[in-house]
């Protein structure tokens, strides 16, 4: 697999997975193993499928806005902007790992509130 072909799968399998549908994009774009750190989801394909189904059922007007992707050897980093209910406000980053056949296996993130003001000027992205 490529590092273009790559970021569009990572792409593909978190925005499927977000908008409600994350049995598919396991089937479609994980590997044989799933390796998650989120410390908010279990370890596994099942874990990752009733997380993000839960998610769906209790936020179904979230959004996502993927600001950029970056890959590296058998990494993808994505820089999203994640809007919920409430208007609350979110900056992600997350990493995925992907095997010799170009499937996940293995995911990192971090996530912060996206404040109202800021010291420096900047915008979070």
């Amino acid at each position: 697999m490529t590092l273009n072909q790559n970021k569009q799968n990572a792409i593909a399998f978190y925005k499927m997975a977000y908008e409600g549908n994350p049995k598919k994009a396991v089937e479609l774009f994980v590997g044989d193993d799933y390796i998650q750190h989120n410390p908010l989801v279990g370890d596994g394909k099942q874990p990752f499928i009733a997380y993000f189904e839960r998610m769906q059922n209790e936020y179904p007007n979230k959004s996502i806005e993927f600001v950029r992707a970056i890959a590296e050897g058998d990494l993808v980093a994505l820089h999203t902007h994640q809007t919920w209910p409430g208007n609350q406000e979110y900056v992600t980053m997350d990493f995925f790992k992907f095997d010799a056949n170009g499937k996940i296996i293995e995911h990192w993130d971090a996530m912060q509130e996206i404040p109202e003001s800021s010291a420096n000027g900047n915008t979070m992205y």
